[in-house]
């Protein structure tokens, strides 16, 4: 069974980068550079787990995940945000969102993928 992961990030550089990551772990990954993009990639593609950073254009990732929390093809994909901004407040915002965890930013380059496959259902 092919691993899927969705990265949804507005800096192309750390796209890339966890993109490339993921793949060479053996993971098909799709790519959003907003939140819009990235909940309607989500609905289309199903991947496995959701990477999103918590500071998008568009709207925060908290509120995307809240988003794709409503629909029945999307609500038990887990989200692993990866953000700088792990305050009090934004660890607290992430707990309230069922199958969300955060790794913080600048992330290991050679643990990511591992992190991230530890979230998989």
């Amino acid at each position: 069974m092919v691993k899927t992961a969705l990265v949804i990030d507005d800096n192309a550089n750390n796209l890339l980068l966890e993109k490339d990551m993921l793949e060479v772990a053996g993971f098909e990954v799709f790519i959003a550079e907003n939140a819009t993009k990235g909940i309607s990639l989500a609905r289309e593609k199903r991947p496995g787990i959701i990477i999103m950073d918590m500071r998008l254009p568009d709207m925060r990732g908290s509120e995307a995940a809240k988003v794709l929390l409503q629909y029945p093809e999307t609500r038990d994909i887990p989200v692993v945000f990866v953000t700088a901004s792990v305050l009090a407040e934004g660890i607290e915002e992430i707990r309230t969102i069922p199958n969300a965890v955060f790794i913080s930013k600048p992330i290991n380059t050679r643990t990511f993928a591992k992190e991230v496959t530890q979230f998989l259902k």
